[in-house]
């Protein structure tokens, strides 16, 4: 059985399949604000998306970053590890990419356990 959560005119947000959870790129709302706060609006709604499926961010197994100012990676890094316990650190990769779009510095997509 297949649950999806969160419906957006395009896609699911959320979608749960054999006790896995993937989490859709995801990008900040306010995009004012530097690489920090960006990461830190994403690692937020990652909080929501994961309750929803009714696990939470010890559970995550693998991550997927994209940004487009790799000199701004320590200020990811910074969000991250605030947000997170280094025993729970997930397997993670970290991609440049020449534009998001209007001001996006950073998209995330995970996938965790039940």
């Amino acid at each position: 059985m297949i649950n999806r959560h969160i419906q957006t005119p395009i896609m699911h947000r959320v979608v749960e399949k054999d006790g896995l959870v993937f989490i859709a790129g995801t990008t900040a709302d306010d995009v004012s604000v530097g690489m920090r706060g960006q990461t830190e609006q994403i690692l937020a709604k990652f909080d929501g998306f994961l309750a929803e499926a009714g696990t939470d961010k010890s559970r995550l197994l693998s991550v997927t970053i994209f940004i487009t100012e790799f000199d701004q990676k320590p200020d990811m890094d910074l969000a991250w590890k605030a947000w997170l316990a280094p025993e729970n650190f997930p397997t993670r990769a970290t991609v440049g990419v020449s534009n998001l779009g209007k001001g996006t510095l950073i998209e995330m997509t995970a996938t965790a356990a039940k």
